[in-house]
Order: C-alpha cells, then structure tokens, then sequence
C-alpha cells in the first residue's frame, strides 16, 4: 500500500492496512504530518502563512525519471503546487516592530507536535526568561482504554484531562440528566470578574511563548459516542492521545453570548427560564430521544424546515434559539425536520459518556489525532518519508491499473494500491471537479467571550447568519489547559461554509464578538470585548462528498481521500477510510483490536540465533518487530513497554 500524503484519512487507512499486515509506505511532499489537519506552533504558523502567501512552482525535478516509464506505460502527472488554501490575510493588533529582534523559546516540554518539528528550530534561550510549563495538568489521566463492559464515564473535573473508555451505552434518560452546563452561573459572576482586567499580553511575548500554541489549520471537536471516538477505543489508539471535555456551550443572541441549559439539572437549575420554559424544554428533549416512535408528531412536516416545525411546538423565542443553533447546531434554513431531531437526538445521546458537554477536545490540537494512526502503522511495520514529493503515477496500458509511482528524485516504487489525498491531483484529472471552501479565523485573545469564575474552559458558540444567505458561523474558544496557547491568552477558531473570501465572510462575526482596536484606540463601549492580539484569515478546499466517477481517466486501484470538511465532528473521515479499506480488503476487520502481550506469538523459524546472536528462548527474543506473517497466522508487535 503506498499512502500519499499524511491527513486524517490517509493515516487511519495506513494504520488499517499495516494492521491487517500490509506492507505500507506513506510519503508526504510537506515537512511536517497531517496536510491541512496539520497543528503548527505560533512560529510555524507564521511560516505555513509566509508559505501559502508565496507559492511556487517546483522545479528542481529530476530530468531523467521518464526514463524509467516503459513502452506499454503511461502516466498521470500530480500536481506540484498546494492549491487548497487561498486568500491568506493575517493581522497583528500590537506592537509588531518590537517584536523583530525576539526569538522563541525553548522547546515544549513534549514530543515534537505537527508542524513544530520541521518548521522551524528552537531558539536557545535562558528559563529565566521563558520559564517552561508544567509538563502536565493537575489531575490529568493517561488515556489507557478500558474496555471492559459497565465501566463507569470519567468524572469531568474542570482543568482535568479525560480517559477515554468504551462502556455500555446508558439509558437515554441517564445519558439526558447527566451534563452540568449551568446558565445561572453565568449570571452570578459578572460582577467580580468584571473588576479583574485581563492581563496585558504583548505581540513579543507570544512569540517568545510560541512553542506553546499549537494552532490548528482545521477545528473539531468529537462527539463522545461519534465514530471516531469509537474507533479510537476499538484500536486502542486512544493511549497515545489524551483529551479534555468542552466545558459549556454557548449561545448568541440578543447581542449578547449566553450559557446553554442542556440537561434535566442545567433546565431545573437555570435562573433566566420560567418554570413554564423549563417544562416546555424537558418536554421537547424527551421526545428528540425517541422520536422515531412518534411519527405522527413530525411525519407533516418532513418536507418543511427545522424551524418551521419548532415554531409548532409550543416553545418560546428564546427556546427554539438555543435548540436550533445550540444543540441541534443546524441551519435555520436548510435543515430539514428530520435531519434536525437526528442531530437533536446525536447531541443529547453524547451527554455524560464522559463529561458535563457532548464534545472532547485532543490536547495538544486536533492534529494529534492523524498523528497517533501514524504510530500505529508506524508499529506493525509501516514506513514514513516526508520530504517526499511524487512526480506520477504510472499506468499499465493493457490493464489499466496503477503499477507504481515515481517520486522527486527518479526512484520508481511499485505497490498494488495508491491512496492520494485530492490536492494531488493534477487539473486534466480534475477537470469535471467542483470544489467548496470552507472560510476559517483563528484568533488569540485576552480574554474569553463569556468571564466566569473559572478561566479554564472550552467553549463553543454557534452565532447565528449576521445577513440573509450567509452561513452560521461555529466558533470554539480554547484556554491554555488545552496546551494549545500561552497562559492569560485564548485560541479562538472560526469556520463556516464560504460564501466570499474568509475574511469577508468571518469579520463581521469578529467585530460584533471582540475588540479589533488596538489599546489606545479602544473606546468605552469595546472595552468589556476581549481584545484580539492576532489573527488570520484563510479559505480551505472542501473536497468531501464528491463522487469518484468525477475524477477522469482515474485506475481502479487508486483511491482519492478527501480534505478537511466544514462539520463540528470528524465523522466523513473515519467513513471514508473504512469504505476505502472495506473496497480493498473486504475480508479483513478494520482497525481490530491489538492482540494482548501474552497472545503474542514468536515464529522460531524467523529468527535465525546464528545470524542475529539472539537464542530462539523467549528470554532473549527481539522485544519488536515490525513485521507480521499473515501466512502462518503469527503476529509479531512492539511490546507494551515500547509502544508508551
């Protein structure tokens, strides 16, 4: 198998492949893992913008690969030039002249995360001017799967990690009353924190600080019953990443952000609903559980909107707001009735698995998660090259399949299946394509959107359409205990479907929820908005759902694997790597589970004491392999101790 490119997709079906005991090679044109799922520190960032700002042709090819191409063969060139992401605009709201001469500290105290380790090196830099961060956070546990049936959710104490674990699913009642997003709380705070002004953070001293971000190109979150959290538990991935619950969630309206009420306890415990609302919202929710055993409440209104059918429902303004675009999280004018109570029903099935929301968020960013498929695949044997660019495919004649690549510098690599992420292809093969972008922001602030007693909270926040024809726009605010940016700051990421560039699409959103004044120009009324210190616009390719027939003169032994897509949860992706592997191998499992260290079995007649020094004893057997020998129904892994 020959995986080309390192995103999300890709990396599940290598892992996939080289767990099933393929033999798998994964390149990538980029010096860093994960393509457009990519995380960058402050520093990387700013050469990833540099980079798409400027692009060129690349030209120092190797003259002599056709060569290598035989008689009965042809090729399908691939493109040379990254052209998923356009209009790239970044701003600096502080003092950029003073922060010319400052460079960044010392490595985080972690393994090298995408983007930070190809991009850019280290400065070296005394701790007394960059102290470093604790290497973790209080209470944080290491995501060691427990899949045995019953087991309790993990508690979701704010600033803690979260261990993910596979449990029988509970009573949609249970699942129901067990979040605790509290909109009194909310109210009860404003008084004193308004009193406490946030910290000044100067440009300089995020890039000082700028190991410490990890900004990703794309925003997620995951569903805690969504298949990829599934997928993580089934493959034991999940011990090579931890996660953190999204701590509330938010709504727009009025002009003014406010906490959700999601569960029984948040809807009783809330001070700005009637008794009346309460009751109308309880009603509501435990009819969305089941409402497939309820057709006749919803059957007339199949062919209307979401809304439409809300507005018949006895539910006041502001109740149909936070369903709508809180926890339904659709659109107000393209959504069905059906396709609203699915996403309803998905929302409050995810609460309590884990946490107080229905969302986790990876540490780290979200570009650790290709990065942990690719320690898997790397596990069972598989072999990665960045640096790597690929000049063609070459294509048998008589056939029509793919037999092999040839790559930047003139070497020919013969597989019998190509995974190729679709920013690859070249335009001839494109030609009938019709592409989408999604618009993204990614800002640093001051301080957060909605000041509670607690600075440590992960928010997301849908703002409704600002114009008739825009798109609602999903907005999620991260705190440094995601180990995503500097302490006293706030990463807050802003996507939806394009309508025009990024920047026209997101900035009016920006204005009505921060303050883009620099400090001397803030007047009264934006002092009480966090203050934005950075930001960039970008528009991103949206290749997801395009049907495969639209690709020209495409071998049947190639696979195209899509980019990032617009939704909140990462379920395309898993979906698209498991029907690529299914039409590959469709007798193999996907992604089984790893076999336990005392199933493990050594084949004597592969280790040969003569040639190697090692005795066939098990005592002084190799403690890894990489390699498995489907033949003979052996399977020969890293052992535990290893692997962590």
């Amino acid at each position: 198998i020959l995986c080309v490119l390192s995103g999300l997709p890709e990396s599940i079906i290598a892992a996939a492949c080289a767990r099933s005991g393929q033999r798998v090679l994964h390149v990538d044109s980029r010096n860093y893992y994960g393509g457009n799922w990519a995380s960058f520190s402050f520093s990387g960032l700013l050469s990833w913008v540099k980079e798409n700002k400027q692009k060129t042709d690349i030209n120092d090819e190797c003259e002599d690969w056709r060569k290598l191409i035989l008689e009965n063969e042809e090729v399908i060139s691939l493109s040379k030039k990254d052209k998923t992401i356009q209009y790239v605009e970044d701003f600096c709201f502080g003092d950029q002249d003073s922060a010319e001469d400052v460079e960044e500290a010392g490595a985080f105290p972690k393994l090298p995360v995408f983007g930070a380790s190809g991009a850019e090196q280290p400065a070296q830099e005394s701790e007394k001017e960059c102290p470093p961060v604790e290497g973790a956070l209080p209470g944080v546990e290491s995501l060691e799967p427990d899949n045995a049936a019953g087991t309790e959710p993990a508690s979701a104490t704010e600033g803690n990690g979260t261990e993910v674990t596979s449990e029988n699913d509970s009573s949609q009642n249970t699942a129901l009353g067990e979040s605790s997003l509290e909109l009194g709380k909310t109210e009860a705070a404003p008084s004193e924190v308004s009193a406490q002004e946030p910290k000044k953070v100067t440009y300089c001293q995020i890039v000082r600080e700028g190991r410490r971000f990890n900004i990703d190109l794309v925003s997620k979150l995951l569903y805690s019953r969504g298949l990829l959290i599934d997928l993580l538990i089934k493959s034991n991935v999940s011990r090579y990443a931890e996660f953190k619950n999204a701590t509330r969630i938010l709504a727009f309206r009025e002009g003014k952000v406010e906490q959700v009420p999601c569960s029984r306890a948040d809807v009783f415990n809330s001070r700005q609903l009637s008794m009346v609302e309460k009751r109308m919202l309880m009603k509501f929710l435990t009819f969305c559980l089941d409402y497939e055993q309820h057709p006749d409440e919803y059957q007339d209104y199949e062919n209307r909107t979401f809304a439409q059918f809300l507005s018949t429902r006895k539910l006041t303004p502001s109740l149909q707001h936070f369903i709508l675009h809180s926890i339904a999280m659709v659109s107000e004018t393209h959504c069905s009735t059906l396709e609203g109570l699915q996403a309803t029903k998905k929302f409050l099935q995810c609460l309590g698995r884990y946490g107080n929301t229905p969302f986790l968020f990876p540490l780290y960013g979200q570009g650790e998660i290709p990065q942990c498929f690719c320690r898997l695949c790397a596990v069972f044997g598989g072999i990665y090259c960045l640096r790597h660019p690929v000049q063609c495919l070459v294509v048998d004649k008589e056939s029509g399949r793919c037999k092999a690549i040839v790559d930047h510098f003139g070497q020919r690599i013969s597989a019998n299946y190509f995974i190729v992420e679709d920013s690859y292809l070249s335009e001839s093969v494109c030609t009938n394509v019709c592409y989408r972008q999604i618009s993204r922001a990614v800002l640093i602030t001051d301080q957060s959107v909605l000041n509670t007693d607690s600075e440590q909270q992960v928010s997301i926040l849908t703002v409704p359409p600002v114009d008739v024809g825009k798109p609602a726009v999903c907005v999620i605010e991260l705190c440094s205990s995601t180990m995503t940016c500097m302490k006293d700051t706030y990463l807050v990421h802003l996507t939806c479907p394009s309508t025009k560039t990024a920047r026209e699409d997101l900035e009016p959103v920006v204005q009505k929820l921060f303050n883009l004044n620099t400090e001397k120009e803030t007047e009264n009324e934006e002092l009480e908005k966090p203050r934005v210190l950075w930001a960039v616009y970008f528009n991103m390719r949206d290749s997801s759902g395009i049907n495969r027939n639209s690709y020209v003169g495409l071998p049947s032994n190639v696979y195209v694997c899509s980019g990032p897509d617009p939704a909140l949860g990462n379920d395309c992706a898993v979906k698209q790597a498991e029907t690529i592997f299914q039409e590959m191998f469709p007798t193999e499992e996907f992604c089984p589970p790893p076999p336990n260290p005392e199933d493990i079995i050594y084949d004597e007649d592969e280790i040969a004491p003569e040639e190697t020094g090692f005795s066939s004893s098990p005592e002084t057997q190799p403690e890894s392999s990489s390699e498995e020998s489907s033949s003979r129904g052996t399977i020969a892994v890293e052992k535990e101790d290893n692997e962590k």
